[in-house]
């Protein structure tokens, strides 16, 4: 890259990388803007990304033109590594919120409910999530196709312990939430959507959660 470029990097990374790649670009007079992105393959085919930024404020509000041609919402959260740092926060929070989908799904098929009703209902309230609104109705369909890969998210979420690990933070819910991701995996779905956590779940209780439409 010439002087003067700016680097936008997507990808979901460690934090520390992200400050290695801005201070070897700066000694070459570029600027590095960390940015994952979250939104999942709706968001990016809908141009509604979020997108988490670490670096100098003058290259993000240059970069910035380009990426809301694809992303609703672009904010930058501090130096390099911050924007990694951020995406480790909605991993955080999206695993735990996947534990309660699925949990939710199996208690409402065992308690005889339509799953697709159920999730018209809450979904309204308190409940409401993305992971529930669009990754449940996969799992009720039965579709694992990947929006995100469950070796990905894995991989975040590993990430996301090394770093709770050095600030001396202790996440239990993450930490169980990664085993059963892990079980997935050793089980083949490891190129499945983060939905196939269900599988997962329905192979430890020893049940096949099946919409009423397709058990008519």
């Amino acid at each position: 890259m010439k002087s003067g470029s700016i680097l936008v990097d997507h990808t979901t990374s460690s934090p520390s990388l992200a400050q290695e790649i801005y201070e070897k670009c700066k000694e070459k007079g570029i600027a590095s803007i960390d940015a994952p992105v979250s939104g999942g393959d709706v968001g990016a085919k809908n141009g509604t990304l979020v997108v988490m930024c670490g670096g100098d404020a003058e290259p993000f509000e240059k970069a910035k033109v380009v990426m809301q041609k694809y992303s609703s919402t672009i904010k930058l959260l501090g130096k390099a590594g911050n924007g990694q740092h951020t995406k480790m926060c909605n991993q955080i929070n999206i695993a735990s919120t996947m534990l309660g989908v699925v949990e939710g799904l199996l208690y409402g098929y065992k308690a005889g409910l339509d799953l697709n009703d159920m999730i018209d209902t809450i979904e309204g309230g308190a409940a409401a999530s993305f992971s529930l609104k669009v990754l449940g109705r996969r799992m009720v369909n039965r579709n694992f196709d990947p929006g995100f890969f469950v070796e990905h998210f894995v991989k975040d979420m590993s990430i996301a312990l090394e770093e709770a690990a050095r600030a001396n933070l202790c996440l239990p819910g993450l930490s169980l939430v990664k085993q059963f991701y892990q079980a997935l995996m050793a089980q083949g779905g490891a190129k499945y959507g983060t939905q196939g956590l269900l599988l997962a779940l329905e192979k430890l209780n020893n049940v096949e959660v099946i919409s009423k439409k397709e058990e008519q």
